[in-house]
């Protein structure tokens, strides 16, 4: 199963569309695989930190749901540059990728569980973002896709910093199960900064 996902992630992501005297690169299937995917991930956070934010009104929901949405939007111009048809469904909590819809369907009934619960897997969405967006960088080389993923892993770690926050100030706490301890201790001792 592939490490999953959603890639959840703070800051803006801008891209600036190819001029036409830019030669582009052109993509691996495993490239185009990994866009597609990533797509639909950053729709999933998206979706699950905007159902959250509606159940729980936390602002670190809104917050992070609209970095998403940013992020979301990036992926897709990347897509539209190298003509790759665009995977995500206008609905929210609707996916083509059969594994992520059932993800998904698991974290929104977590989410049910408590507020504490919906911190929990905002954190867990953003290891799992950490541990496949470093699974992507290893498939690639080229210039346009490295810099997309590097700048949403900076988001994903400012976001799984933001969500541990919120769980150390309730009295709780959070176990990575998809990134080292000792990675995820390197995340909260670095200050969070921009992505862009």
């Amino acid at each position: 199963m592939k490490k999953i996902l959603f890639v959840a992630l703070g800051s803006t992501v801008l891209f600036s569309s190819c001029s036409k005297d830019e030669e582009l690169i052109p993509l691996s299937e495993v490239e185009k695989n990994d866009l597609i995917y990533l797509r639909e991930e950053e729709k999933l956070a998206r979706d699950i930190y905007t159902y959250a934010y509606s159940k729980y009104q936390n602002e670190v929901f809104n917050s992070i749901s609209q970095s998403e949405q940013k992020h979301f939007d990036n992926v897709l111009n990347l897509l539209s540059t190298y003509s790759i048809t665009d995977p995500a469904s206008p609905q929210i909590g609707i996916f083509n990728n059969i594994e992520l819809q059932t993800i998904y369907n698991q974290l929104k009934t977590k989410v049910d569980i408590s507020a504490e619960q919906s911190l929990q897997v905002g954190a867990t969405i953003e290891e799992l973002d950490i541990n496949d967006i470093d699974d992507f960088l290893a498939n690639t080389t080229n210039p346009k896709l490295v810099n997309l993923y590097n700048k949403l892993n900076c988001g994903s770690k400012n976001h799984i910093r933001s969500f541990t926050n919120q769980l150390t100030a309730i009295g709780s706490s959070f176990v990575p199960q998809h990134i080292t301890i000792e990675e995820y201790t390197t995340i909260l001792n670095t200050p969070s900064g921009s992505c862009n």
